[in-house]
């Protein structure tokens, strides 16, 4: 039985096109998963682009953000049954003994590959999942919404573990995408002031950002950094797919400030880091998501403490992949989202 996905199939640009995949066969210790939505994420256009900077298995089913329904199970899965509505993460294939993953940290394992670049993804009907990837997903809880629980991972993981934003923090967030707004959404959440900085043509993207509660600014960002005291931010998130960035983000963070870089940016960077020292500043690094982030992201979208819906731009049938990537590439939408069936 064979379905449409939408395929990465050559590291050239524009190499997407719409293939017909085979159902997978899946192991004892998976799940075949009929996706219900799937998320368009910056990395799937950044592939589509061919602007990225990791691996990837040609040809691969794009598509990481997803949930659906268990239409079948393994031998050795016991938790989960046909019917189970649930969302996975992206740690595809992991090495349960590298030192990373018995920390908990299977997210940093580097022998890590993950759903659309490493092994096929969810921009088709079925997707082939190990149990362990999965989340359940509370009836309350709708697919659309529910196949963004990856995104919202990223930011719990950039703003709540590694920056630790705390009440009354004066957070400034650089690039209104995906991430950035729902990085800002996250510190809103931590109890922070936010503002949220981009260019002319983020304009409709910024508007949404302030329905989180966020202020947004269009280019220069040093008058709302120093407004408090006249020292600078106490963070910077640096969601921008640039390295340019964190030169701005050096010159907007307070001393002793931090800045948490999660947006890609494989240029180089060409300037001095003398600031990062003289400021003293802390400079973190967040990449992806673990387990018990999952199950916190999942509470609050459930609970409508975090709501999604004002990022969602539309959701298109997967043979229409072309306009989605196009109106998030163009940034006419903060987040398209693509229904296999």
């Amino acid at each position: 039985m064979k379905s449409a996905g939408v395929v990465n199939f050559a590291p050239e640009k524009g190499s997407v096109e719409i293939r017909e995949v085979e159902k997978p066969e899946i192991g004892e210790e998976d799940v075949l998963l009929e996706v219900a939505n799937v998320g368009v994420c910056g990395s799937d256009l950044h592939q589509w682009t061919a602007d990225h900077s990791w691996p990837v298995n040609y040809p691969v089913v794009l598509g990481h953000e997803f949930g659906g329904h268990i239409v079948e199970t393994g031998a050795k899965v016991t938790k989960w049954k046909e019917g189970d509505r649930v969302v996975s993460e992206t740690a595809a294939v992991i090495d349960i003994n590298n030192p990373m993953s018995r920390a908990g940290l299977y997210n940093l394992d580097p022998t890590r590959k993950g759903f659309g670049y490493g092994v096929n993804g969810a921009m088709t009907r079925y997707v082939r999942v190990p149990a362990r990837c999965l989340h359940a997903v509370p009836d309350q809880l709708p697919f659309e919404q529910a196949c963004l629980t990856e995104p919202c991972c990223v930011a719990y993981s950039a703003v709540v573990a590694n920056t630790r934003i705390t009440p009354g923090d004066r957070v400034i967030v650089l690039g209104p995408g995906t991430i950035g707004i729902l990085c800002a959404a996250m510190a809103r959440l931590c109890g922070a002031e936010v503002a949220v900085v981009g260019l002319e043509p983020d304009r409709h993207r910024l508007s949404i950002a302030e329905q989180y509660g966020c202020e947004s600014i269009i280019g220069d960002a040093t008058a709302w950094a120093k407004e408090r005291d006249g020292l600078g931010a106490d963070c910077i998130i640096d969601a921008a797919g640039a390295s340019i960035t964190l030169k701005i983000a050096l010159q907007l963070v307070r001393p002793n400030g931090k800045i948490t870089k999660v947006g890609w940016g494989p240029q180089p960077m060409g300037f001095s880091l003398d600031p990062l020292v003289q400021k003293n500043i802390t400079l973190q690094g967040s990449f992806s998501h673990n387990w018990p982030m999952w199950e916190r992201v999942i509470a609050l979208l459930s609970s409508g403490q975090l709501n999604v819906k004002p990022i969602i731009g539309g959701v298109w049938p997967i043979s229409e992949w072309h306009t989605a990537f196009e109106k998030m590439h163009k940034g006419e939408v903060v987040k398209s989202v693509l229904k296999p069936v």
